[in-house]
């Protein structure tokens, strides 16, 4: 198995991570997601490179993949297949899955909360069982990991219950002004046709994802528990039924860095449990303070805990920019001025103490609102 992994890295997750600037995080999770067969949501806006990021996952690996964006209007035949008129004329429901979701070992389903209900009850068996029906005839699914990505989150209860199928969730955001440049040249390179080889293929993903049960999980079973009831604490409405799902998390942790037995340092994928995008930083914090105590040379790349915000150092730094709205601005500068206070917003979230946190994130949307 380790052999696989070394040549999942060296080949795959290596080189898609220098194509595609800044997604280093969205690459290790699409990986995670594979070994541990869960199914990841992506938060965040148009043209983030999500859906590339897996299609090319699915071509570097040979695996057959799906796509397909949904709307209010999309029929349940758009995703799964039509049914086949010949076969029908004979009296048998029979769906031609040739090319469709059934089929596919890889799935990238855009706005998936667009789902209709005739869709969402298909979708919830298929996630669960990998199982789709139709009439009297079943079909099971070799679907590996199903990815979706909407720039907002569900409101309805019968699509909370389609977002609850989606253990990993991950915020991506547009790139800063500062990898821009790096951005331009990558994006440019991958404008021309150039598929990723590699030896690893979507057999020995399945390889791979065979030995998640044979990880042993008991090392991590203490500090596990009780961070399960540190995310409830937070607002996390973490279920048993999710507690149990996410050892499968754990377990692939290990795999990925070649270990049969898990450590504190693979609670790094408790940080993508979130339900509410207001939790993304608390429950960062939270697992980087578990992180910061159990760091390993044998941990992912994603368990380095992340470094300490200074949050006099933020003040300052704000109190500058105010001072800054004092001064007559033309378009450009309010627009780096808006853009630097936001990077601050985003930083302030990080800062440990709660109390200087709100406080802090209070200012810079406040600051933000002036400069609107």
């Amino acid at each position: 198995m380790s052999e696989i992994v070394q040549r999942l890295q060296r080949e795959v997750i290596e080189p898609l991570k220098a194509r595609f600037v800044g997604r280093d995080e969205v690459v290790d999770l699409i990986a995670l997601a594979l070994v541990s067969g869960e199914h990841l949501f992506l938060l965040g806006p148009p043209g983030t490179a999500k859906s590339a990021l897996i299609r090319q996952f699915a071509s570097a690996v040979r695996g057959r993949y799906f796509e397909y964006m949904l709307t209010r209007f999309s029929e349940p035949n758009e995703i799964f297949g039509p049914i086949d008129i010949g076969k029908l004329r004979e009296g048998t429901v029979s769906t031609i899955t040739t090319g469709m979701l059934p089929e596919a070992e890889f799935a990238f389903l855009d706005e998936i909360f667009n789902a209709n209900s005739a869709i969402l009850n298909n979708m919830l068996t298929v996630l669960n069982e990998r199982v789709y029906r139709r009439g009297a005839e079943t079909h099971k699914l070799p679907l590996l990991s199903l990815f979706s990505a909407s720039n907002q989150l569900p409101d309805d209860d019968a699509l909370r219950a389609l977002f609850d199928r989606f253990l990993l969730r991950c915020h991506v955001e547009n790139l800063k002004r500062e990898a821009m440049p790096q951005l331009l040249l990558a994006g440019w390179a991958l404008e021309r046709p150039n598929e990723l080889g590699s030896s690893v293929t979507s057999e020995d993903l399945r390889k791979l994802a065979a030995q998640l049960y044979e990880v042993d999980l008991k090392p991590v079973a203490e500090i596990y528990s009780d961070t399960v009831f540190k995310l409830r604490d937070i607002g996390i409405a973490f279920s048993d039924r999710r507690a149990v799902k996410a050892q499968k998390l754990l377990a692939a942790s290990a795999l990925l860095c070649g270990r049969k037995q898990a450590i504190a340092a693979d609670l790094w994928v408790m940080r993508y449990l979130w339900d509410r995008e207001e939790q993304i930083a608390p429950l960062a914090n939270l697992i980087n303070g578990v992180l910061e105590q159990h760091q390993s040379e044998q941990a992912h790349s994603l368990a380095k805990a992340a470094e300490r915000v200074d949050g006099e150092d933020l003040a300052r730094q704000l109190d500058a920019a105010t001072a800054e709205t004092a001064q007559k601005l033309n378009l450009g500068a309010v627009a780096r001025l808006r853009e630097r206070v936001t990077q601050l917003a985003d930083r302030a979230a990080w800062v440990r103490d709660s109390k200087a946190r709100e406080h802090l994130v209070g200012r810079a949307r406040k600051l933000l609102e002036q400069l609107t």
